[in-house]
């Protein structure tokens, strides 16, 4: 289930996830980029980031931040879960916290890490709630953070993820420059500050969504090979390697795969 956020929010946050699995045995489940750093709430058993040859498991934080991916990573259940997951802007987190984007990079963090103690107040009150109030809950708790935070200038940044968007990920750093009329090294420097990737690697993760809205909506006797073209990709060799690198799995994994929870997170398998 996607609720949008409030008005006021929707600048920082694009969407809310409320996600529920009832399998008991474990499960495994991809998370892939696309542009935008998540928090999730697993309010009713911790999700694992790992399991050794040894089966000893190590276990995620009840709610952790996770930033911009490499790739992708893999994470599982042995419970029931629901998932709570604030999908932010691509520059929303910095926004709101005034903390590099780069900090998080690849990275998960538990969330009293990063916010101050009323999180830990939220956590317990989105546990025993209907989605509706657990909504109303996270727009109060965000919307304080706006009230308390400084204006910062972010006109460079909303304008170049405005140009990269619009042209879906199709774009060279020249006409990015171009359009900007600021140097290549400092988009660069404000693309990581602000989102925690470079112009390119975000735009390269724009193209691939972009590709898998086209294959979700494609018409049965369209072919792979005319909607890699028409998602800016050179060849099909070129579109499967960089699928996999953010995937790690194939377009036609993809497309067949029943275990779709968002665009970006998969449910792979039972793990026996």
């Amino acid at each position: 289930m996607q609720v949008s956020p409030s008005k006021e929010l929707s600048h920082y946050i694009k969407h809310y996830l409320f996600l529920d699995n009832t399998e008991t045995a474990v499960q495994k489940f991809r998370l892939f980029s696309d542009g935008n750093t998540g928090l999730v709430f697993s309010v009713k058993s911790k999700l694992i980031s790992g399991i050794n040859k040894y089966e000893i498991k190590e276990y995620l934080p009840a709610s952790f931040l996770y930033g911009q991916l490499n790739g992708f990573k893999d994470l599982y259940s042995e419970n029931e879960i629901a998932l709570i997951i604030v999908v932010f802007q691509p520059n929303g987190i910095h926004q709101l916290l005034g903390i590099p984007a780069q900090e998080f990079h690849d990275s998960i963090i538990p969330v009293e890490d990063v916010f101050d103690k009323k999180i830990t107040v939220l956590q317990e009150r989105l546990f025993d709630q209907n989605n509706q109030i657990r909504a109303e809950l996270l727009n109060s708790f965000f919307s304080s953070l706006i009230a308390s935070k400084t204006t910062s200038n972010q006109f460079l940044v909303d304008h170049s993820l405005s140009f990269i968007i619009k042209n879906k990920g199709q774009f060279s750093i020249k006409q990015l420059v171009e359009y900007t009329g600021y140097t290549e090294r400092h988009l660069e420097r404000k693309f990581k500050e602000c989102i925690g990737l470079n112009p390119k690697k975000f735009g390269n993760v724009v193209r691939l969504h972009h590709f898998l809205k086209l294959l979700k909506d494609k018409p049965e006797d369209t072919n792979l090979t005319t909607i890699c073209y028409d998602a800016g990709f050179s060849d099909q060799s070129h579109l499967i390697k960089d699928f996999k690198k953010h995937t790690g799995i194939t377009p036609t994994e993809y497309v067949h795969s029943t275990g779709k929870l968002t665009n970006n997170l998969i449910k792979r398998f039972s793990v026996s």
